[in-house]
């Protein structure tokens, strides 16, 4: 049984991350790269949507964590997004159990995200990759993305009919940075559904 594990909505300053693993049979995973399955990246939203269905009937089990703003914040008074994440990958690795893992590492220096990963789980697979764009070299890595692009993209989507558009959330959008701005300058404060801990409310 092998597991690909990959985020979702690491950088923004809008809205949750979501991290995804899909556990899928070995034979599997030409089946996911028939239909099309690869870097959510590199798929339109109408595509990710489709591929997100067939993924959910091919794998065995999937498991999705969605982090709030607040979580994020609160684990960063204390250490690393990188530790952190580090021990949301390990959960995802002791509740699927998988035979082989791919990982989609957070950290430039793969090696040392596995070390932090090793330090929180388990269950010990009998393989464990973990590389820089293992979206883009791993089919399993490739559906986890998939997954966690497009509840991370429903969850974001909640977000502006209820609250206006913000734009992608991101601190490079200037749309983004316009509707904190007037949000801050109206009432005060930020919302409750950005992360406080990120540098571009300070400057703000």
């Amino acid at each position: 049984m092998i597991c690909g594990i990959d985020e979702a909505g690491r950088g923004p300053v809008i809205g949750p991350m979501v991290i995804c693993g899909v556990l899928i049979r070995r034979e599997d995973i030409e089946k996911l790269k028939q239909i099309g399955v690869r870097d959510s990246k590199l798929l339109s939203p109408v595509k990710r949507m489709m591929l997100e269905r067939m993924v959910k009937e091919v794998a065995l089990e999937y498991k999705l964590v969605r982090i709030q703003p607040e979580e994020i914040d609160r684990a960063r008074e204390k250490r690393s997004l990188n530790d952190f994440e580090a021990e949301k990958f390990a959960d995802i690795i002791d509740s699927l159990k998988p035979t082989e893992v791919y990982i989609d590492s957070v950290d430039p220096s793969p090696q040392r995200f596995l070390g932090r990963i090793l330090e929180y789980t388990k269950h010990r697979p009998k393989k464990m990759i973990v590389e820089n764009f293992a979206d883009r070299k791993y089919i399993p890595v490739a559906a986890a993305s998939i997954l966690a692009k497009v509840e991370r993209d429903r969850l974001v989507e909640e977000l502006r009919k209820k609250f206006g558009d913000f734009g992608s959330g991101y601190p490079s959008d200037p749309r983004t940075i316009r509707f904190l701005r007037e949000w801050k300058k109206t009432r005060g404060e930020f919302p409750s559904f950005v992360r406080k801990s990120w540098e571009t409310l300070r400057d703000l």
